[in-house]
């Protein structure tokens, strides 16, 4: 029988998701990843398995408590409102002070060569996720009237995840919160029957 564990994995977690949203994957060594959790390679890897493994599960984790607003902002009554709560629930996230700038899967992506392939997949898949789910909350308004009749549901849902990764972006690069808020009110300007 093994060595009790002397770290607490929780807390292992969210230094690793905290390192791989400053330093992206590739730029978060395993050695970042030890010296920021307090434990050995042994360690790390009985517990979380490789590298990969525990990006994973950062992801996992970033998705449940820094991203939920995106699924309430789905339950929101009109598509203008989910758009807006989409927007302005990525602009806070992006910029919390509580937070690293921007975005995990957003800064993760940027700095991944053929290498991080799989990791790379990873993140597309999860965004394609939201991007269906706002895809179809669209097509539901589009049905219901709230939407015009010409309008493309998949091409609004493409459009604020693109907004949403440049304020990342941009977030990232140290633009704040109310200079993200007037780009976020500047894209609301071009939803279908603003004025």
């Amino acid at each position: 029988m093994g060595r009790p564990r002397e770290f607490d994995a929780d807390d292992a977690l969210q230094t690793a998701l905290e390192l791989f949203w400053r330093k992206g994957y590739e730029g978060t060594s395993i050695t970042d990843l030890t010296d920021g959790m307090g434990i050995t390679k042994p360690s790390l890897y009985g517990t979380f398995g490789n590298k990969e493994e525990l990006f994973r599960m950062a992801l996992e984790r970033y998705e449940q408590n820094y991203m939920a607003f995106f699924w309430k902002a789905l339950e929101q009554p009109d598509a203008r409102s989910v758009a807006r709560d989409v927007l302005f629930g990525f602009a806070n996230a992006q910029t919390c002070d509580c937070n690293p700038s921007g975005c995990l899967g957003i800064n993760a992506a940027m700095g991944c060569s053929e290498a991080a392939e799989a990791v790379q997949k990873t993140i597309i898949e999860r965004r394609q996720v939201g991007q269906k789910a706002l895809t179809r909350r669209f097509e539901r308004a589009k049905r219901e009237g709230d939407l015009p009749a010409d309008s493309n549901p998949e091409d609004l849902a493409r459009y604020i995840l693109t907004v949403s990764q440049g304020t990342a972006v941009q977030a990232t690069s140290g633009i704040g919160r109310d200079e993200i808020h007037r780009l976020v009110d500047i894209a609301m300007r071009s939803w279908p029957g603003s004025n």
